[in-house]
């Protein structure tokens, strides 16, 4: 009987982002290309005696009902046909990846937790259902069962794996502030607002296609945000052969061919969080996923 599992829960980052419109049910309409990389949360599953608790080193975490890794266990456990609350396992978070970042480290730790309690709980569920499961707690946990570089439509929980890109360094730049994703799609809803009014009054303005580069939620959060644009130019201007806002936000990132080159570009970032990590392939995400504890 397997007493505990370690799984690590890989960051992603967006290499591009469109918003298509908002659907009838009141999400968006999304198409994005996923991309992992190495930079994780660790998480450890114990079998113990009580509740289901959550611990973490980051005290700013929430560890109740609330946290999509409680989420994820009463998911699981309604999958496997149990009418019990989720018991008997304690869940130890090792916080890596910084929260309202971008970077999907809540839904990531969710992915993780599904994998590892399947195996833990020894709960038979097909691919199919654990992926209804994921896209039932958030629109990019899906994405997380897969890894590597993949595309996703619809609210972003239709994901399509892709051939892998050739491994980059990427350089990720956290701001000292966090960016809702909820408040970040208002401000891409109020801006299509004044598009529409201004086409309404006969003035032709530029599309906003070109205004956010390759991820549309950009030129909102850089609106509120200025400093998105200065770290975009930064990392540029340093040697990034692609440079972005990461989902949300408030995360930015830079790819590079070599990790000289990263590393000097980091060290140009002095005073605030940035992290030098590689791109990780399908492959390569499964590998270094779940291990016995």
């Amino acid at each position: 009987m397997r007493r505990g599992i370690t799984i690590k829960a890989f960051a992603k980052i967006n290499l591009d982002l469109q918003v298509l419109g908002v659907r009838p049910d009141g999400y968006h309409e999304l198409r994005t290309t996923f991309q992992s990389v190495a930079l994780s949360d660790v998480l450890t599953f114990t079998r113990t005696r009580g509740p289901f608790r959550i611990e973490c080193d980051d005290p700013t975490l929430p560890t109740d009902r609330s946290n999509l890794i409680w989420k994820a266990a009463e998911r699981l456990m309604r999958l496997s046909r149990r009418r019990d609350i989720p018991s008997g396992v304690t869940v130890h978070v090792e916080k890596n990846i910084p929260m309202q970042s971008g970077l999907g480290g809540g839904s990531s730790d969710a992915a993780a937790t599904l994998r590892a309690l399947s195996l833990l709980w020894r709960v038979r569920v097909s691919e199919a259902e654990l992926h209804h499961a994921a896209a039932a707690l958030g629109a990019d946990v899906p994405y997380f069962l897969e890894g590597g570089t993949a595309l996703g439509f619809h609210r972003g929980d239709l994901v399509y794996p892709l051939d892998d890109i050739a491994p980059a360094w990427v350089v990720i730049v956290v701001p000292d502030f966090g960016v809702s994703t909820k408040e970040a799609f208002a401000w891409w809803d109020a801006a299509q607002g004044q598009v529409r009014r201004v086409r309404q009054v006969g003035q032709v303005g530029r599309s906003r296609r070109h205004e956010g580069g390759a991820n549309d939620l950009q030129a909102v959060v850089a609106a509120r945000h200025p400093v998105v644009t200065k770290l975009v130019r930064t990392l540029t201007k340093h040697g990034a052969f692609h440079a972005s806002l990461s989902g949300s936000g408030s995360a930015v990132f830079g790819l590079f061919r070599r990790r000289p080159a990263a590393q000097a570009a980091a060290r140009s970032m002095a005073g605030t969080r940035t992290f030098v990590t590689p791109t990780l392939d399908r492959k390569r995400c499964r590998r270094l996923g779940p291990f016995r504890g």
